[in-house]
């Protein structure tokens, strides 16, 4: 009924083929009119010893009268069987690569040599072997080659990492050398099968051992291997009678952004999760069409933004620029030289704080992270004419808002990356406002800072666009009260100087004939080192000049500060904000606006220290009871310190009463009066209200010294050593 598959001339070779479906294969094609090149080792299924099984095949093959010549080399050594073919017949136009060992054993238990021996015998193996006959194939413009993998390979396998690794890879091969050998008439396909043999033997139940014969598989080879079979590059299974083919399926997936420029965030991923996995009207790609597919994608993406641009206005155009992301490294060199930039001091209670990387606190300024943000405008040149669209003169530029929240503590080391986003342009008839808004990443993709400018473009407006805008974060205005504190800061004749090494060169803020063709007599102070210094003071009086407690700060600038002037910052607290208003004190003009810096919480401050009914009458004996309190629960810290203090209280510059801080004694004690053993190591001077001024931080100790309001004897260095004692947690 059916005309019969014949290889006559043809010349086969079957690796493994002492047993199972190797030997079924070798039968077959011996049976069909081919010579038979009959390569088996002979060891056992793990690839131990050696053996003559092949012989028992050959003899086989001989005694129904068949062409057949044994082979007992390695496929590690695949040249030889291949030598062994050429020498006995002159030829080769099949190579079945079959041999296969099994060292099953779960990851955490497979050694390396479990690992590598499967790799070499099933996928190094077939290489070498198929590489040996490639030549042949290619000079004969003819050649059939089968890999055999595994359901293992393609699903995985309990305990077998290493067979399931190897027999992938083998899929990979056949997909690669069918492509390679398409033009010599080198067909590959792969055979995914499933029989009763020696590497079954065990696992599978008797009854379906016979029901899973290799000769079951064995004409599904056959055909594979035909002249008249035009398949290469696919993957057929077989089973006890059944056959099937696969193809690789792939869902037709969503390209997640509109914009060559546009950003692929996480959260796009998770909400489009499910339409990613859709596989109704799923695609079946062939060879490089997966490939084409996906550059496809781009070039439909870079269509689409060349159709947009064409169509979109000069601010549409700006609108829409996304450009890449940029690196910003952070140093503890950037982190002093901002705060220095602001105004710390390494007299400032806590100024080591900010100003030395040795110290256990060091920290940046949350403020410092605008300079970090900033990165992506002064990369992308924003303002300098890399923005499409909107052109924009930087002697026209004035800095409207900013804002900024720390989602994470900023480092003290390491690269970030920032991305930004102009986000709107407004349209305010004498100039042209653009909001941007910036993301700061860490290397774990975590968000570090959120920022937004508010850039002013003199002269810009007039072109019919809108004036408000959803995305602009909002200023808030101060309660209509008194302020609740107020601090200040002469800013020095070089502040500006200073502040443009943080990174901000525009010239308005050096060069005087640039400042002129902004409108300006002089060059002005940064506006963002006026916004700087307003949340040093906000930290320093309400947050402990602890930075991990800020949250985020607004603020609106609506003059300029001339270098030199001084900055009085008014504030107001509403709960974990506080308001702000930031003027020059000479002129009474206000410089910051509708601003606020929100805590997380607000420090608790020092209580007051009330007026006490004691004998003395002094403020200062309810300070040296709460010092004795505290070496009373913690002696530990007295002993530490080792040293004899006597404190000279005055009151209205006389002497009023004098303290004994001893130290040496054991445990400790504190009392009113002269020492009375251990002589003073150090003596210490100074009015009543000073001394609570001291110990609340409303007065600098360094500057009481060199202002002569507190005045010391003996060893001044052991001052530093009180601090435990005199305020908890901070410096004295």
């Amino acid at each position: 009924m059916f005309s019969q598959l014949r290889f006559d001339g043809k010349v086969a070779v079957v690796t493994g083929a002492g047993g199972g479906l190797g030997r079924a294969y070798a039968l077959w094609f011996a049976d069909r009119g081919a010579a038979v090149v009959v390569n088996d080792l002979g060891g056992s299924a793990s690839g131990e010893g050696s053996g003559r099984a092949a012989d028992v095949v050959v003899n086989e093959i001989k005694e129904k009268g068949g062409k057949a010549v044994a082979d007992y080399n390695s496929v590690e050594e695949g040249d030889k069987i291949v030598k062994t073919a050429i020498d006995n017949y002159g030829r080769i136009d099949i190579l079945v690569n079959n041999a296969g060992i099994l060292r099953d054993k779960s990851l955490a238990n497979t050694s390396d040599n479990d690992w590598d021996l499967i790799h070499r015998v099933h996928l190094r193996g077939s290489f070498v072997t198929t590489r040996a006959a490639w030549p042949h194939f290619r000079k004969q413009n003819y050649g059939r080659i089968i890999m055999t993998s595994s359901v293992a390979g393609i699903y995985g396998n309990f305990g077998q990492s290493n067979y399931s690794a190897a027999k992938l890879g083998l899929l990979g091969l056949s997909n690669t050398l069918s492509i390679e050998g398409k033009k010599y008439n080198i067909h590959c396909n792969t055979i995914v099968p499933m029989a009763g043999s020696r590497l079954t033997k065990g696992i599978l139940p008797p009854d379906m051992m016979e029901g899973m014969r290799p000769d079951l598989v064995a004409p599904v080879v056959l055909w594979l291997c035909h002249d008249s079979c035009t398949d290469t590059g696919s993957v057929i299974e077989a089973a006890a009678g059944w056959v099937g083919k696969y193809r690789w399926e792939r869902t037709r997936g969503m390209t997640l952004r509109e914009s060559t420029n546009d950003p692929i965030l996480p959260e796009a991923v998770r909400d489009n999760w499910e339409q990613i996995c859709d596989f109704n009207n799923s695609l079946h790609p062939k060879g490089n069409e997966a490939s084409m597919l996906l550059g496809k994608v781009l070039q439909d993406l870079m269509e689409k933004d060349a159709n947009r641009d064409a169509k979109l206005s000069p601010v549409e155009q700006a609108l829409n620029w996304r450009p890449p992301p940029v690196k910003c490294q952070v140093t503890p060199r950037e982190i002093i030289l901002y705060a220095l930039s602001v105004g710390a001091s390494t007299g400032d209670k806590d100024g080591l704080r900010y100003l030395y990387e040795g110290d256990e606190t060091f920290a940046p300024i949350p403020t410092f992270g605008v300079l970090l943000a900033q990165e992506a405008l002064s990369q992308s040149n924003m303002i300098t004419g890399g923005m499409p669209g909107f052109q924009v003169d930087l002697s026209k530029v004035l800095h409207g808002e900013q804002f900024i929240e720390v989602h994470k503590d900023i480092p003290t080391h390491g690269t970030l990356e920032a991305s930004l986003n102009v986000v709107d342009i407004l349209d305010k008839k004498s100039g042209a406002v653009i909001v941007t808004n910036v993301e700061v990443v860490d290397g774990t993709g975590d968000k570090v800072i959120s920022a937004q400018w508010s850039i002013f473009v003199v002269g810009a407006g007039g072109f019919g666009g809108k004036r408000n805008s959803d995305h602009i974060v909002p200023s808030v205005d101060p309660p209509k009260r008194k302020p609740d504190a107020s601090l200040s800061y002469k800013t020095s004749i070089d502040q500006a100087a200073l502040y443009r090494l943080t990174g901000d060169r525009n010239p308005l803020h050096i060069d005087a004939s640039f400042a002129a063709m902004g409108g300006f007599d002089r060059p002005i102070l940064h506006g963002l080192a006026s916004y700087g210094i307003s949340c040093r003071l906000v930290l320093q009086q309400y947050a402990d000049n602890n930075p991990s407690l800020f949250k985020s700060m607004k603020s609106r600038f609506t003059s300029p500060v001339l270098p030199g002037q001084t900055l009085q910052v008014d504030m107001w607290r509403e709960g974990n904000r506080i308001h702000l208003e930031t003027k020059v004190a000479e002129t009474g003009k206000a410089v910051l606006t509708g601003a606020y810096v929100d805590l997380k919480s607000v420090a608790s401050a020092p209580a007051p220290v009330a007026p006490t009914v004691a004998s003395t009458g002094l403020m200062s004996e309810a300070v040296f009871a709460e010092m004795k309190r505290r070496l009373d629960a913690k002696p530990e810290v007295g002993a530490k310190i080792n040293a004899v203090y006597q404190w000279n209280i005055l009151s209205n510059k006389k002497p009023a009463a004098s303290w004994v801080v001893d130290l040496k004694a054991k445990p400790g004690d504190i009392y009113q009066g002269e020492p009375k053993g251990n002589k003073a190591d150090c003596i210490l001077t100074l009015e009543d209200a000073d001394m609570v001024a001291l110990v609340t931080g409303k007065l600098n100790a360094q500057k009481a010294y060199m202002q002569g309001k507190l005045k010391i004897k003996g060893n001044i260095m052991l001052t530093q050593k009180l601090q435990g004692l005199l305020k908890e947690n901070a410096n004295l």
